[in-house]
């Protein structure tokens, strides 16, 4: 099924984030960023942090994130 199929309806993923690649817990089409909540399409998700398991929709996003909370938790 691809987006171009009649009744496809996009649906959020659950991942878990490893360093340099994650693994998909729950399909999905996208992931939500933790900082701005917009919509991340998988093949466009390049930011995230192992340590939170949150995604990012940018760099700004993955460094306002970083000065909120630090390195760690």
């Amino acid at each position: 099924m691809n987006i171009f199929d009649k009744g496809f309806a996009p649906a959020e993923a659950s991942l878990r984030y490893l360093d340099g690649d994650y693994v998909v817990l729950k399909p999905g089409s996208f992931v939500r960023c933790a900082t701005t909540g917009k919509p991340i399409p998988l093949d466009e998700l390049f930011y995230w942090s192992v340590d939170r398991q949150e995604p990012y929709v940018d760099a700004v996003a993955a460094n306002t994130a970083l000065e909120r909370f630090g390195r760690g938790h």
